[in-house]
């Protein structure tokens, strides 16, 4: 192919219109000099494969397709994975980082950096120590995610360095020994915010009561089909999206060519980061995996949070995505190292167990909950079942750990809000679910936000409702004047930023729908110039309006644009 190859066309599909247009890069590798070089082209022999789009002033998303060569050894396959990725989104990567991590450790550190400095280091130390002695599968399986993190580096670096190139080199073996504070920061967002507890930052990141996502997975009447649904929420600073596929010819070991179930999966994700973080993941295992937050407000746990005999929660994801072939896999092989930060509920649905028109259907969905020294995990198909929805809005399903993270407690001094059963979420799910008739009705729900006239969204606040209050959240929309009882309630940059959606025929495909932003079906589209958010909050290479419809992802870049819908 010609370098700087463009593809540029425009198809019709029924409902959707397809548009194709990305540039490629690929990166081989010299066995004999062990030299990786980056082209854009795609060279002969390559090691890795990547097709990116940015997109985002369209759609609201940048989109990357990666591939890896089963002709090279898996380490390779995982340095060039990331340097590929590094060459197509160096720009992204900057500006994210300056949106989002900027200014969160800078020397002099304080007495709080010192302190997570020397935790991270010594968890990588330690983990690094594991990858030399053990020959497991999940052992290579963390040594790919820190060779495919320190790809990431090289290649960022190398861009940046060298603006429009045409070619760039890297000599040397990729190494497992990550700067705590480099990239590896984006990968371990999620658990910066409990390790900010642990280590007694003075001004955390986490206002107390916010919600970090709205899950729901809801049989289609009859039992005919079944719909799995995920809105992250987040600060609005973190809105340059990619969508990504990665299509990597990993081993369970190398020289074994025994390949992974998992060697394929698409998901949501943001620049430089090589997980999703929101999460929402489909594997070519069948298996799809989401999460909403639920925390732990019990101070008494936070001794068991310690840098040794422990896995950062993200990395034990990717892990178990790659491995796990059932819901109970997954489960067990994410369960291990518990690291006790970013405490979430995991939801693991597989599609391998849907049968349509069947009331009798097991192991479909697992649901694992993870709070410091506590995991609870098991079939919860029955209760899909009964209920016909399984939903999640970062309260814990499971008793004893509702319980030991600090649940009545909550309870006792803020009330209902608080409870399983009688948060603003839980009502508006157990209300509008059996609404869903289509994947159309499904969207609607997800982006559900009517917080001034719902009255479920109503608290003691003036005025008396929040915009926390809805499925997808615009605390934005919240006056900065207003009196609330507790942070989550107030004015801020924060809501839900997106919505995904997938069904037992497109998961086949590793398919789903995604529409980018805040809602704006029921309330007015974010706009950063007319928020008094802007001048403050950093917003590098970020739409102006975030008014974008859904879109069909498939893992490529030949994007089609759902026309049943608009967001």
């Amino acid at each position: 192919m010609a370098d700087d190859r463009v593809f540029l066309f425009a198809c019709i599909f029924g409902a959707f219109i397809s548009i194709c247009h990305g540039e490629i890069v690929s990166v081989t590798y010299n066995k004999n000099s062990q030299e990786y070089k980056i082209h854009r082209h795609e060279a002969p022999e390559w090691v890795a494969l990547a097709e990116f789009k940015n997109d985002i002033n369209n759609t609201g998303w940048a989109y990357l397709d990666i591939k890896t060569s089963t002709n090279y050894d898996d380490e390779q396959q995982a340095f060039a994975a990331g340097m590929a990725e590094a060459s197509h989104s160096a720009n992204l990567m900057h500006d994210h980082w300056m949106n989002t991590v900027d200014g969160y450790c800078t020397k002099p550190y304080s007495a709080y950096c010192t302190k997570l400095q020397t935790f991270l280091q010594t968890n990588l130390d330690w983990m690094n120590e594991q990858i030399k002695t053990n020959t497991s599968t999940y052992w290579h399986m963390v040594k790919l995610f820190l060779l495919q993190v320190d790809g990431l580096s090289q290649g960022y670096e190398l861009s940046r360095r060298s603006p429009g190139w045409s070619s760039l080199r890297y000599s040397g073996p990729g190494s497992t020994n990550l700067d705590p504070f480099g990239f590896y920061l984006f990968q371990v967002g999620g658990d910066l915010e409990d390790l900010e507890e642990v280590l007694g930052k003075p001004e955390k990141s986490r206002v107390f009561g916010s919600g970090s996502c709205s899950a729901l997975i809801k049989m289609f009447p009859g039992n005919k089909d079944l719909y799995v649904s995920h809105d992250t929420w987040s600060t609005y600073q973190s809105m340059l999206r990619i969508l990504k596929r990665y299509e990597f010819a990993y081993t369970v070991k190398d020289g074994l060519g025994v390949y992974i179930p998992g060697y394929m999966m698409t998901f949501s994700s943001y620049p430089g980061t090589i997980l999703s973080g929101d999460d929402y993941y489909l594997m070519s295992t069948g298996l799809a995996t989401l999460e909403t937050t639920i925390g732990n407000s019990n101070s008494d746990l936070w001794k068991y949070v310690r840098p040794e005999n422990s896995v950062l929660e993200g990395i034990r994801v990717m892990a178990a995505n790659r491995l796990a072939t059932s819901g109970k896999t997954w489960s067990l092989m994410f369960s291990a190292y518990n690291s006790g930060t970013y405490n979430n509920q995991w939801m693991i649905v597989d599609s391998n167990k849907f049968k349509p028109g069947s009331y009798n259907m097991t192991d479909l969905l697992y649901v694992l909950e993870q709070i410091p020294n506590n995991i609870e995990y098991g079939d919860r198909s029955d209760v899909l079942m009964k209920q016909g929805y399984w939903p999640s809005y970062n309260i814990p399903f499971y008793t004893t750990i509702f319980n030991l993270s600090g649940g009545p407690a909550a309870v006792a001094q803020y009330g209902e809000w608080f409870s399983y059963d009688g948060s603003p979420r839980a009502k508006i799910f157990k209300r509008d679910f059996s609404k869903v008739t289509s994947m159309e009705t499904m969207m609607k729900l997800m982006r559900y936000n009517d917080f001034q006239h719902d009255p479920v969204s109503k608290c003691a606040c003036t005025p008396p409702y929040s915009g926390e209050n809805g499925i997808s959240a615009r605390s934005d929309l919240n006056p900065a004047n207003g009196t609330y009882p507790f942070g989550a309630l107030g004015h801020r940059s924060h809501g839900g930023t997106d919505m995904k959606l997938t069904n037992m025929t497109m998961i086949k495909n590793l398919q789903f729908i995604a529409i980018g932003g805040p809602t704006h079906d029921q309330q007015p589209p974010f706009q950063w110039s007319k928020s008094d958010f802007g001048p403050k909050t950093p917003h590098r290479s970020h739409p102006d309006v975030f008014k974008f419809d859904p879109i069909m992802f498939d893992g490529s870049i030949n994007i089609k644009k759902f026309g049943g819908f608009r967001g």
